[in-house]
């Protein structure tokens, strides 16, 4: 199974086929977005996420903080991304 968060204006999903992979999109908004009548849910959800988080349950998959924005350091963040070896998430903070 594959998930995915992000969006793409194309996505290429024929070679999971072959391979009987299933490919599951995951929208945060998806219930305001189409105003279903179930939308309260969604409170309901982020409310156990904060309180989840208050609670230091959840953990952040954030693994390298490279500071405040700069030219310098979006290119070595780029670069940790594109070497295809990085776990977790690089964050940039502000400016």
């Amino acid at each position: 199974m594959i998930a995915v968060i992000d969006d793409h204006d194309s996505l290429n999903v024929a070679p999971l086929k072959t391979k009987s992979a299933s490919l599951h999109w995951e929208m945060v908004f998806t219930r305001p977005l189409f105003a279903t009548p179930d939308m309260i849910v969604q409170q309901r959800i982020l409310n156990e996420v904060a309180s989840l988080l208050d609670a230091r349950a959840l953990r952040t998959t954030v693994t390298q903080r490279l500071g405040p924005l700069n030219a310098a350091k979006l290119k070595r963040a780029h670069a940790l991304v594109e070497s295809g070896h990085m776990l977790g998430k690089v964050v940039l903070a502000g400016f």
